[in-house]
């Protein structure tokens, strides 16, 4: 009999590797979420340390961690668990947890009280940071200040009001600037706004800073600045909330590569973004065109 079998090389001598067959990952028809599981893993904007994106049972997106830590080290209420893809606020009972990047990020202040396990990992990632920063390879948001001998830059909404489908949205970016959120063909996340100058675009609105209903507390700023979609057919509204841009639109199969970054609006919780006018010309020029 041949050794050739046993020594793990051909008859030639080259290595027999045997070949590993790629599994074509595909969205379930019933899944929650069009997001492809080895799909989300991403890195902080403030701090660019890596995180993985889910979805918790309210389907609001979270980020985690991307390593499970030892549950004794980290605190009971920052202990999260992953089930069937779905993030839950809560220990499972394992040795084992996931925890929110949010507790561990050096860009922002640290929960209190953390153990020195967690005040370690703490550490680490924020020399990781400063390694980033010197490197070049990463570049925090800068912070929205004017200085009062400057003259006013054109009011553009960091983080814009907007309607749609008769609900209203806190946007996580100016509405020129909103990303399509779907995979393309070489698996990255599209690049095109869902503003798109070949489709009609929202007009910008005062609206009343409350929505009426029953129980609501009065907010004093009276009126806000909106940017209302509601005119738009029924189809481009639904794209808009998908946060597509027109040819993923048209392309309903393809996955999401990043959770949409709608979150509802709420006048007490989100006043710090209430503008009480209307952009400036510069954003009335794009509400002529609609």
């Amino acid at each position: 009999m041949s050794s050739t079998a046993s020594s793990g090389r051909r008859w030639d001598g080259t290595p027999n590797r045997p070949h590993h067959r790629q599994r074509t990952l595909r969205v379930a028809s019933d899944s929650p979420t069009r997001l492809v599981r080895s799909a989300q893993p991403s890195r902080c904007h403030d701090c660019g340390n890596r995180i993985d994106w889910y979805t918790r049972p309210d389907n609001r997106p979270v980020s985690l961690h991307p390593q499970e830590l030892d549950a004794t080290t980290v605190p009971a209420a920052s202990r999260w668990h992953i089930s069937s893809g779905i993030a839950h606020p809560a220990h499972d009972g394992t040795s084992w947890c996931r925890i929110p990047h949010l507790a561990l990020c050096p860009a922002h202040p640290a929960p209190t009280p953390l153990t020195p396990q967690i005040a370690a990992l703490r550490r680490h990632l924020a020399l990781h940071t400063r390694r980033l920063l010197d490197t070049g390879t990463h570049t925090p948001p800068t912070p929205d200040t004017t200085s009062p001998t400057t003259a006013p830059e054109p009011c553009r909404p960091a983080r814009p009001i907007v309607l749609l489908l008769h609900t209203r949205y806190l946007a996580a970016h100016p509405v020129d600037t909103i990303q399509c959120v779907a995979q393309t063909r070489r698996r990255h996340r599209c690049t095109r706004p869902v503003l798109s100058p070949d489709a009609p675009a929202g007009t910008w609105t005062l609206a009343p800073a409350t929505t009426g209903r029953r129980g609501q507390l009065t907010i004093p700023d009276g009126l806000m600045a909106v940017y209302d979609l509601t005119h738009l057919t029924y189809a481009e509204q639904l794209r808009w909330h998908h946060q597509r841009c027109p040819d993923h639109a048209a392309a309903p199969g393809a996955a999401d590569l990043a959770h949409c970054d709608w979150e509802a609006f709420d006048p007490l919780l989100h006043h710090q973004h209430i503008h009480n006018r209307l952009p400036t010309t510069a954003r009335h020029h794009t509400q002529a065109r609609a």
